[in-house]
């Protein structure tokens, strides 16, 4: 079958297309699904340089998420461990969600990662509490878009998003944000507190690294808490100071959704749920980029790294 296979670690170009890739064999716990659509992930461009948290084995085909159909025909939405840029892949039957018909591909591919984190991101790690302010780096991508409509959703105060550009600050805004910060402002502890009326804020979803997290961390409230889940900068932030923490009554959190993964049916089922429900009633409205050809998968690769993608990109198997 045709797939992206990887047999060494490096940047985009080492996405090689091949069409003699083996098809998985199901066995207990695991169905085969014949992919409509794979989900193009940031996490995906550094497992493809072996600097995720999880590191990878060599050859491997990449990808995390994939919508199709089973062999017994239902329609899923599945986490992976890997295999999604094919157009075949093995998923293990706790981790595949059936797909109501009032949800798209586009959508469901949206919801069952970055859905998800952004679910665990207010919900679990920042426990966000109605009125409070809350921070959304990189508003305009995969989490970022959902995690503004779901703070509004859940009794956010005042939703502030950051982005690169006026047209991705834009669609943050369009999609329930208060107000918009540029991603590029030199201070931007400043413009983060005078984008909440001068006051600090609450929580921050953050997944830059950097000076971004350095700079969010510092316009924390007293009982702030920045909840910490990528560094698409690949920049490290300052240590954290925990006397400082301390002074100042301030949190940081770490998240990753595959610790989510020890127990299915409590952390990913009923969030899913939810996230399904509110989709298929027009609630949340994820927002799906371009799609993709695996001939085409470097682009979307350096798309994602050079903040040049909006929303959820789709890999085509059969393109």
């Amino acid at each position: 079958m045709r797939a992206i296979r990887i047999t060494e670690f490096g940047g985009p170009e080492v996405l090689t297309l091949v069409d003699d890739q083996p098809e998985p064999q199901a066995g207990p716990g695991t169905q085969v699904l014949t992919i409509s659509r794979a989900g193009i992930n940031y996490a995906d461009t550094h497992q493809v340089e072996n600097s995720y948290l999880a590191p990878a084995e060599l050859p491997m085909v990449p990808g995390a998420e994939a919508v199709g159909t089973t062999e017994d025909g239902r329609r899923v939405v599945a986490l992976l461990g890997g295999g999604g840029y094919a157009q075949k892949a093995l998923a293990a039957e706790a981790f595949s969600f059936e797909v109501p018909d009032a949800v798209d591909d586009g959508q469901a591919l949206a919801l069952v990662l970055q859905g998800l984190t952004a679910w665990h991101l207010l919900r679990t790690s920042a426990k966000l509490s109605e009125d409070e302010s809350v921070v959304v780096h990189a508003a305009a991508g995969g989490v970022g878009t959902l995690a503004v409509q779901l703070a509004k959703a859940y009794g956010a105060g005042r939703v502030i998003a950051v982005a690169s550009s006026e047209d991705k600050r834009q669609l943050a805004l369009d999609l329930g944000a208060d107000v918009a910060v540029d991603a590029g402002v030199d201070d931007l502890k400043t413009a983060l507190q005078d984008a909440n009326g001068g006051k600090k804020v609450d929580v921050v979803l953050e997944m830059v690294g950097g000076r971004t997290t350095d700079q969010s961390l510092a316009a924390l409230a007293p009982f702030g808490r920045l909840a910490f889940f990528g560094m698409a900068s690949r920049t490290a932030p300052s240590k954290v100071d925990l006397g400082e923490l301390m002074g100042r009554s301030r949190g940081v959190i770490g998240f990753w959704l595959a610790h989510c993964m020890a127990d299915p049916a409590r952390h990913l089922a009923q969030p899913m749920q939810e996230l399904l429900d509110l989709t298929a009633a027009g609630t949340l409205k994820p927002v799906v980029g371009s799609t993709y050809g695996l001939s085409e998968v470097a682009q979307a690769h350096m798309d994602l790294r050079e903040r040049r993608s909006v929303g959820k990109l789709l890999l085509d198997p059969n393109g």
